[in-house]
């Protein structure tokens, strides 16, 4: 493991969300859903505005991981957590693990103990898996990226 320190997290609703975070979680989802896994497609897609989001801040106020909490009926019919993404510094630490521990339980402090449904790229279905997500048999291309849905 890397020897990182720790990140703060906070979870804010959309319009509590201070317009200069959530252009540096824009960036780092960019960064590495656009950028590094090479694949072109429309990030802002209306959903952040009815969604909670969590983000990893570093010592110097920089975000460093988030995922958004998505509503239900706006993805799936449950609850569901995506945009999950981490720094590249950062992945191998273990903070991906933190990242999602606090997602979950942002989750479960907002909509109580309800299921939870994700949308994961296939190559982190162990990750996913590490976390109570089970796969649900639907496997697809999202963005030519193989996708399987979860659901905790």
């Amino acid at each position: 493991m890397k020897n990182i320190e720790g990140l703060e997290y906070s979870t804010v609703f959309f319009d509590d969300l201070p317009l200069l975070t959530y252009h540096k979680l824009l960036a780092l989802r960019v960064e590495v859903f656009v950028v590094e896994q090479n694949c072109p497609y429309q990030d802002v897609d209306f959903r952040d505005v009815e969604s909670h989001h969590v983000v990893g801040y570093t010592k110097d106020g920089e975000v460093a991981a988030t995922a958004r909490i998505v509503s239900p009926g706006l993805r799936f019919a449950d609850v569901s957590i995506g945009r999950v993404v981490l720094a590249k510094d950062y992945r191998g630490s273990g903070e991906g693990d933190v990242l999602m521990k606090q997602a979950i339980e942002a989750t479960y402090q907002i909509y109580g103990d309800v299921p939870i449904r994700i949308s994961a790229q296939a190559y982190l279905e162990n990750f996913y898996a590490r976390h109570g997500f089970k796969p649900t048999g639907k496997r697809y291309l999202e963005d030519d990226i193989p996708h399987l849905e979860m659901l905790r």
